[in-house]
């Protein structure tokens, strides 16, 4: 990858089709959250076409499935397909995988298997869909491997699309998501690098006091148009966390050009910007091609 090459990095992609035809979400949920975003027709781009469509903007992308089987019968797609799909384009894709943390010591050694044989950054976790407060003990195994890898751990953060609207919001907990449950792990794990996905409603002030507060937590800014961006987020990344904020689109529920669009006309400073787009996720991700 020629990170002087890419116009931004884009941390949050989600793979929400397997090669093999099945899908990340059951139909109900894929729906809801296609409602929520006001996504028009199917938003369901294979790896390949992913790869395809930022290698089109000059873009890299880090791409992740969600493994929330236990909570909701479904299989994700499989994380070895995701990591092969990035080593067939390494120029554009940084793979991500996902663990369910209900899987205990299964997945403690597929996490490993998946950094050591098929070079995974990273691991994204979601509490509200996996049903877990991200300071359970059930996880810390995971983050033992993640964080003496040297890769990074990835938190939804705040409100979800993923089953709004549906009765009961499709069971959804709301709760686990929390950033300020992510604090305990920051603390607990000194070393393990941590993003905070998503302006994390209503929870803002939270996000942005544990990431202000511990070295080794970040915040993407995925999920939501930047016009629609806290006063407070804004004026933080501007500021005391201009290092330790990253662009993230959430494609395809947000198209990275809807995203980048918006966030032009952010007042944003212009030694701020390049760091926000690139620099900063560079960094975090060990990106070091010329």
């Amino acid at each position: 990858m020629r990170v002087s090459d890419l116009v931004a990095i884009d941390v949050h992609t989600h793979a929400e089709v397997s090669s093999r035809g099945t899908a990340a979400l059951d139909d109900a949920l894929y729906s809801a959250s296609s409602a929520y975003f006001k996504v028009e027709g199917e938003r369901k781009p294979t790896l390949q076409e992913l790869a395809a469509y930022y290698r089109e903007r000059r873009m890299a992308a880090v791409v992740f499935t969600v493994d929330a089987e236990s909570a909701t019968g479904t299989p994700p797609v499989p994380n070895e397909e995701v990591a092969e799909a990035a080593a067939a384009n390494p120029d554009v894709l940084v793979p991500f995988a996902s663990l369910d943390p209900h899987r205990g010591k299964a997945a403690v050694g597929q996490a490993r298997r998946l950094v050591e044989e098929y070079g995974v950054k990273g691991f994204k976790f979601h509490p509200s869909i996996q049903g877990f407060f991200p300071h359970d003990r059930l996880a810390y195994g995971l983050y033992e491997v993640i964080e003496e890898t040297g890769t990074v751990a990835l938190f939804h953060t705040g409100q979800t699309g993923i089953g709004a609207g549906l009765p009961g919001g499709g069971g959804i907990r709301l709760k686990y998501s929390n950033p300020l449950y992510v604090d305990d792990v920051a603390a607990d794990f000194p070393h393990l690098k941590i993003i905070l996905a998503h302006p994390s409603f209503p929870w803002q002030d939270e996000a942005l006091a544990v990431a202000g507060h511990k070295p080794g937590v970040h915040i993407d800014l995925s999920g939501w148009s930047p016009k629609y961006f806290p006063s407070r987020l804004v004026q933080y990344a501007n500021t005391l966390l201009q290092d330790k904020v990253l662009f993230g689109s959430d494609y395809p529920v947000l198209t990275p050009d809807r995203w980048l669009a918006d966030f032009a006309a952010l007042p944003v400073k212009d030694d701020v910007r390049p760091k926000i787009l690139k620099e900063n996720a560079a960094r975090l991700l060990g990106l070091t091609g010329s």
